[in-house]
Formats: structure tokens, C-alpha cells, sequence
């Protein structure tokens, strides 16, 4: 039997999480099991302390209703092999994203439907889910994208995406949204809302891993910010804007920035550009054009600033989720499905993929392969992530 890696990859699709073996050195993946879900995955992530995965389920997805969600926790193996821990907890509604806080304590899911909202259970001393703790009514804002909490683990964030503007239905305005976190109990804290939040469509957000500087990628205005804080109190103001694509001016439709990373040394912030806008062809749905990329960005270790560097092609459509190895040399994409592009050789599927990239002395990231992934029925690589083994 082969060594243990010191790295495990997950990807979800529907409701199968597959682990792969991630050789660092190598920059290569090696499929192992895969495990089945209560329902399909929506986000997942990693206890900070202890081997356990806890991931966010729904027989639901966008636009799709649901009445299957829940919570649940995976024991981690030091060969990356997962197993099932405690009992998968109910929730009242989908979970768009998730998260654990700093102590490992609690687990936060982010709501994005049938009023939005937070969720929060305890985390038992053997890793399993708790019980959810109820929250007093917070106002949560229109669309909670995404829920974190500050490194200090006091406050805990919604990044409220808000809505374009639509036919005849105005813009929802998006924010930043603070919540003071006390023992898993919510209370009101701030709302950064740059210009009323219109034309303020942030996505994620990613803290620096020293430094008090908030990195939040624009959806709908393809951006990137970086907000100041002092005692987990944002400024008003974003410090630096950027724009994340690389023709900003000639933007197709569908066109949105996504996730976003700061490396575990600090010293860049990465964004990924996703675009699938399709027509019929035969029928057939084919790439109409875009920018599909990683935007690297390096940052000033004084200022924080972030100074675009690269685009790095994934070679893929609409990459959904992305990471870094713990030591932060390799990076990898996942985009979520299939579409037909045409080129030079004609009419080509391109299936959904991981994408495996080593990251540069300077930060730049260097295409090394891919791996398809089959995603059968209609379903999606909704989620991918790294985890280290002990």
C-alpha cells in the first residue's frame, strides 16, 4: 500500500464525495473512495484542530427547492479516508456555504433563501454536531452569499451578494454584515454598504493570515476589494479596488468573479473569473465566450494593496471553488460541468475538470495537467477542497 499523502483533495458531485491522494511534489492526484452524502453537497470544511470534515446538504440547488438539508461531520483518517461521525443534523433550509469558527467550537452555515440567515451548532469534544443554538431575528440582508468568522472568533460575517437589476425588478443593494459571536450566540454588529450597496455585489471574502486586511471578490461587478479593520470593525470604505478581468472592458454575459484566497504566506490573493454563457448548437449547448481564469494578485506588505499580475487559463468553465495545498505550493481549481466549445478542431465537449496548477517563487501559477471528472445526470462538482493529514 502506498504511503499516506500529506494532503487529501475532496470533490462533490451530487451527493458522492470522492477523496483523492494530492502528491504535492508531484502535483499529481490519485483517485481513492468515495462516500455518499445525506444529500448533495453544498460546501464543506475542515475543523481546525481535530480529523473531521463537516459538510452542508440539500436535495435542493440554485433556483431548485428543497426539503432535505442538513449538517454533518466526517471523521478524517490519516490515510484521508472518510467515515461518518455522530448524526447528521437537520436544517430548515438550504445552506449556500459554511464554515467552522477559529476554536473549533461551532459550525456556521449561511442561508441564502426563505429570509436568509445563519445557523449555528455546537461542535462536541469528539468532533461530532451538536445541537443548533437559536438566534433572536438579525437582519441578514437580502442574499447571504457566504458566512465567516474573524480570526479573533468574536465576530461573525454575511457577505449579502444582493441582486442585479433585472427586467423590471430594481437592484437589491449588497453589504458586508458583522454579527458579534459570543459562545455561538449572534447580536447586531456593522453594515458596510459602500455607495447604499449599489453597485456592491460581493461574492466571498478572504482574511490575510497576519495582517487585520479583508479581501472580497466582487459577483457582479467582477472586483476585487480590500477593506481595513481594527477590533474586527471594518472601515467604510474599501482601501483599494481592483478589476479581476483581463479585458474589463468588453464583458459577455455570465461573466463573474468567484472565489477567493489569500496564500498561506500573505503575500498574494487569487480570484477565479468564471463565464458559461451558451447557445444551442445541434443540440448541443456550446461556449459563446468569456474569461475563465485565475487572477493573481500580489500584495504589498506594508499596504495590502493587491497588484494584478497574471490570468491563468483553467482550461475549464465556470470554476465554482478553488485551494491551496497547506504549504501553498500547488493550486487547484474545480469547475462545475461540462460545455461544448468551439475551436480550431471543431466542436468539442470539455468536460468539468480539476485543474492543477504549481504556484511560482513569484507567486504566478504554472499549468501543470488535469483531470476530468464525470458528472452524470445533469449534476455538478459543486464543491472541492484540501485538507492536511496528521
Amino acid at each position: 500500500m502506498p504511503a499516506p499523502s500529506s494532503a487529501a483533495l475532496y470533490s462533490a458531485v451530487g451527493d458522492a464525495l470522492t477523496h483523492y491522494d494530492l502528491d504535492i511534489d508531484a502535483a499529481t492526484l490519485t483517485r481513492r473512495a468515495t462516500v455518499r452524502m445525506p444529500a448533495k453537497v453544498q460546501y464543506a470544511w475542515p475543523h481546525p484542530s481535530l480529523p473531521c470534515l463537516y459538510a452542508t446538504t440539500s436535495n435542493g440547488g440554485p433556483r431548485v427547492p428543497s426539503d432535505i438539508n442538513h449538517v454533518s461531520a466526517w471523521t478524517i483518517a490519516p490515510d484521508g479516508a472518510l467515515s461518518a461521525l455522530g448524526q447528521a443534523r437537520p436544517l430548515a433550509h438550504r445552506a449556500v456555504h459554511m464554515c467552522v469558527d477559529p476554536t473549533g467550537r461551532h459550525a456556521l452555515n449561511g442561508h441564502n433563501f426563505q429570509g436568509g440567515g445563519i445557523s449555528v451548532h455546537r461542535i462536541e469534544a469528539d468532533g461530532s454536531v451538536g445541537a443548533e443554538q437559536q438566534q433572536a431575528g438579525l437582519d441578514y440582508g437580502i442574499y447571504p452569499h457566504q458566512v465567516m468568522v474573524f480570526p479573533s472568533g468574536r465576530t461573525a460575517l454575511i457577505v449579502d451578494r444582493g441582486n442585479k437589476a433585472q427586467d423590471d425588478r430594481p437592484e437589491d443593494p449588497g453589504a458586508l454584515r458583522t454579527f458579534r459571536f459570543d459562545d455561538g450566540i449572534l447580536s447586531p454588529g456593522q453594515v458596510v454598504a459602500p455607495g447604499g450597496g449599489y453597485g456592491f455585489g460581493p461574492r466571498h471574502v478572504a482574511f490575510h493570515p497576519t495582517q487585520p486586511w479583508l479581501y472580497a471578490s466582487d459577483e457582479r461587478t467582477n472586483r476585487l476589494y480590500m477593506f481595513r479593520f481594527r477590533d474586527d470593525v471594518l472601515d467604510a470604505e474599501p482601501a483599494f479596488t481592483r478589476e479581476t478581468l483581463a479585458d474589463p472592458a468588453h464583458t459577455r454575459p455570465r461573466q463573474i468573479a468567484g472565489p477567493i484566497h489569500v496564500h498561506p504566506s500573505g503575500k498574494w490573493v487569487f480570484v477565479a473569473n468564471r463565464a458559461d454563457d451558451s447557445t444551442e448548437e445541434d443540440g448541443r449547448k456550446v461556449f459563446t465566450g468569456g474569461e475563465n481564469n485565475i487572477a493573481v494578485y500580489a500584495i504589498d506588505a506594508t499596504t495590502g494593496e493587491p497588484t494584478l499580475i497574471q490570468h491563468a487559463d483553467t482550461q475549464s468553465f465556470h470554476v465554482r471553488t478553488f485551494a491551496c495545498d497547506p504549504d501553498g505550493r500547488l493550486l487547484i481549481s474545480a469547475s462545475i460541468k461540462p460545455l461544448g466549445l468551439r475551436d480550431g478542431t471543431g466542436l468539442r465537449e470539455v468536460p468539468a475538470a480539476l485543474s492543477v496548477f504549481r504556484i511560482g517563487a513569484d507567486g504566478r501559477l504554472s499549468f501543470v495537467r488535469k483531470y476530468d471528472v464525470e458528472t452524470p445526470g445533469g449534476q455538478m462538482q459543486f464543491w472541492m477542497g484540501i485538507v492536511a493529514l496528521a
